[in-house]
């Protein structure tokens, strides 16, 4: 991909990062602190993308040919929204309400340079089997998923023995939709 511009992600996450690597990328990474607070009347699924816009603001003017990438994923029950988890506790509560149900994740994206700015959202419906309380708490215990918005990764143990089916891409699940990311900077960047 022939970008002409000078990509920064906006994020600490080591899957973003290298997903965004596996794409072939070069970046900085650069991040602020943002708070993520969003309406209490705003409906569950634009969320994602209201918070990467939101984290997009937080850099303020970007300079010549800067492209900054922002994003945030939200993992959704119903009209519930599970965010990262506080403690062991709620990670096992979380997956304990996943199980057996199906969720979607849903990734809000924001790519903005000085004069152009492209936002989109992508979402993936998950279906967990019926987990057992010793393989949520082997879980939560073994890979510590409290950095992570509804308690897991799919790509650890628990989404190798524990998911049936995904409807939707896989790397959104991981936090960022690699392909709808790559054909908004092909349309809009190149």
């Amino acid at each position: 991909m022939n970008l002409n511009y000078h990509l920064i992600l906006a994020s600490k996450s080591p899957r973003r990062q290298d997903l965004l690597r596996s794409l072939g990328l070069d970046f900085e990474i650069r991040t602020r602190e943002v708070d993520e607070s969003f309406p209490g009347d705003m409906e569950v699924k634009q969320v994602a993308q209201y918070l990467a816009e939101k984290k997009s603001a937080a850099f303020g003017e970007l300079a010549g040919r800067e492209l900054l990438i922002t994003s945030d994923t939200t993992v959704v029950l119903g009209s519930v929204i599970l965010n990262k988890p506080a403690d062991e506790k709620e990670a096992i509560e979380m997956l304990n309400a996943l199980s057996k149900e199906a969720h979607e994740v849903v990734t809000g994206v924001c790519l903005r340079s000085p004069d152009k700015t492209v936002t989109f959202s992508e979402t993936t419906e998950v279906y967990f089997r019926d987990l057992t309380d010793a393989e949520i708490k082997h879980y939560v215990m073994q890979y510590r998923p409290m950095d992570k918005a509804g308690a897991y990764g799919i790509q650890e143990w628990i989404g190798m023995v524990g998911i049936e089916k995904i409807i939707g891409d896989y790397y959104n699940v991981m936090g960022l939709p690699t392909h709808r990311l790559y054909s908004n900077l092909i349309e809009h960047f190149t």
